[in-house]
Formats: C-alpha cells, sequence, structure tokens
C-alpha cells in the first residue's frame, strides 16, 4: 500500500507538469516575447533580492567593512572609477551594487506582504458582499466608496504617522508591520469591488443553486464552489498591485515616513541619492530610480499578459 502510494505521487506531479505544459496559458506565455522577457528581469531582481548576501560582492550595510576614503566613486567605467566597485559608491563608501539588492529586497517583501495581506481581506469581503448581498452588501460597498474618495498615498501617509506616534520607540518589525498595514489598508478594496461583481453573477448560476438544495452550507459554497471560479481577475489584479505596493513603498520612503533606515529599500536609497544629484554624483540615485522602474515595469507588463491570458476574449 505505502508503495502504491510513493509511485502515485510522482505520476500526479508528472499528470500537473503536463497539463501546464499543454495549457493555454502556457502556451500564451512562449507565444509572446514581452511577456519572456518580463519575466526574465523579474526572476533575475527577486533572484538578486532574496539571494543577497551570497550575490552581492559587498556587505553595504555592515560598518565594518564600510571605508570612507572610497566614498563617492564614479561606476567603473568612468574616469575615477574602480572595478572593485561596479556601480561607484555613495556618501559613505557603500557599494551601489550591493546597496540595490538589498534594497530591493526589503521593497519585495514590504510590496508582496501588503499585496498579499491587500487580498486576504479584499477577497473575504468581496465574497460576503457578493453572495449575501441586502444590507451587507450596502454597508461594505459604502465603506469602499468612502475608501476610495481619499487619495492613496494621503491615506498610508496618515497610518503610518499614527502608527509610529503610537509606538514612537518601536522595533523595526513593528516598522515594517505599521508600513505594510498603511499600503494594505488601501489597496483592499479594489479586490472587494472586483470579487464581488463576479460573485454575483457567479451565485445566480446552477452549480451554486444545485449546492443550496443538497443542503451544503453558505459558507461553504462560497469558498468551495464560488473562490475558485472568481480567482482570475484576482491573480491578475494582484499581479499588478504589487508593482503599485512596491512604488506606494517608494514613495513613503522616499517621503522618510517608510522603512527605517537601517534597512533602506530602494526609495531610501533615491531619497539619499537625491542630495547629491546635482553635485554631480548621479550614479547614487540613478541607479536605485532604474532598479525599482524595472521592477515595476516587468511586473506590470506581466499582469498585463496575464490578463490577456486568463480571459478567452481578449486572445
Amino acid at each position: 500500500m505505502k508503495a502504491d502510494l510513493q509511485t502515485a505521487a510522482p505520476a500526479v506531479e508528472t499528470s500537473l507538469l503536463a497539463r501546464w505544459l499543454d495549457s493555454d496559458v502556457w502556451h500564451s506565455f512562449r507565444s509572446s516575447p514581452m511577456a519572456m522577457l518580463a519575466a526574465a528581469i523579474a526572476l533575475l531582481c527577486i533572484f538578486c533580492s532574496v539571494f543577497a548576501p551570497w550575490v552581492a560582492p559587498h556587505r553595504p550595510f555592515d560598518l565594518a567593512t564600510l571605508n570612507l576614503m572610497d566614498a563617492r566613486l564614479p561606476p567603473a567605467w568612468l574616469e575615477g572609477g574602480s572595478s572593485t566597485y561596479l556601480l561607484g559608491t555613495d556618501d559613505q563608501g557603500r557599494d551601489i551594487l550591493s546597496a540595490l539588492f538589498y534594497g530591493a529586497r526589503i521593497s519585495l517583501l514590504v510590496g508582496l506582504a501588503s499585496v498579499l495581506l491587500s487580498m486576504l481581506v479584499g477577497v473575504a469581503l468581496g465574497l460576503l458582499s457578493g453572495f449575501v448581498g441586502g444590507a451587507v452588501d450596502a454597508f461594505i460597498m459604502r465603506v469602499c466608496d468612502v475608501m476610495l474618495s481619499f487619495p492613496s498615498i494621503l491615506v498610508a501617509l496618515l497610518i503610518d504617522g499614527v502608527g509610529r506616534a503610537m509606538f514612537p520607540d518601536a522595533h523595526d518589525t513593528l516598522a515594517f508591520g505599521v508600513l505594510i498595514i498603511a499600503i494594505s489598508l488601501t489597496g483592499w478594496v479594489q479586490y472587494a469591488r472586483t470579487v464581488r461583481g463576479s460573485t454575483l453573477v457567479e451565485r445566480h448560476k446552477d452549480y451554486v443553486q444545485a449546492a443550496r438544495v443538497i443542503g451544503v452550507t453558505p459558507l461553504r459554497i462560497m469558498f468551495r464552489h464560488v473562490l475558485p471560479n472568481v480567482t482570475g481577475p484576482v491573480l491578475v489584479l494582484a499581479t499588478i498591485q504589487v508593482a503599485a505596493a512596491i512604488l506606494t513603498e517608494a514613495t513613503l520612503s522616499f517621503l522618510g515616513v517608510g522603512v527605517p533606515p537601517t534597512s533602506p529599500s530602494l526609495g531610501t536609497l533615491i531619497r539619499v541619492g537625491n542630495d547629491f544629484l546635482f553635485s554631480g554624483e548621479w550614479w547614487i540615485t540613478i541607479f536605485p530610480g532604474v532598479m525599482l522602474v524595472l521592477i515595476a515595469l516587468s511586473v506590470n507588463l506581466l499582469g498585463d499578459w496575464l490578463r490577456d491570458a486568463l480571459n478567452p476574449k481578449l486572445r
């Protein structure tokens, strides 16, 4: 019996892989050079950020390894540059290339965590609103309307400011949590409205009526039957929202209310380099900006491709 289960598991994995390789989504991906290029850039940025301690040539935030004599060195291909620092150094002698890897790590962490939290809250409220309807639907949608009436960056600034005022001596971990909540509070609305619209369509279909007739509980119908049929738009929205969340985090960090200075993100690096932009040390802020654009652009392009791939009407 145990041997049969061990042989069945690889067969199931092989079957799933074969189905994926034979799917329309994979065929659409192979047929889109733009999607393949965007995926390659996104994977490269993610790899360099996740494995920054092993990939980065230097430890830019280890004070014991910094040398102020190496401060403000230009990129290696310019006069005065050094091959030790390929993209140059900042005002504290930190290697820009290594700082990019570590900064992208923080930006991706905050962006992915905030999108995941927004998706969980928005999908749950959207399912509840669309399936139950009535006063519950009206209340949730009015809350969404109120949230949409405020600029997202101002709401994030407000939440972040209140959190820092309540916990002035908070640890860096708590500061990250406040930032993630600040971004998530403005991001769940899109998921709720999207899922509500799809749920209003799905709840009147035959499979939902059949589940009600045989006595399936409403909660089980929502999460077991309706939810799998509304995940397509959610995946597309989540992909695009990752780029938006990263840009929001960079904006907050640029304004000085983002991640702690001891763990700088790409936004913090851009803010620090902005002070030296007009003094000739352009590389300190330009390269973090290019890294931020590459991540956001590649994720947005993947989101556009995924929208077309999951919608048969757009093929």
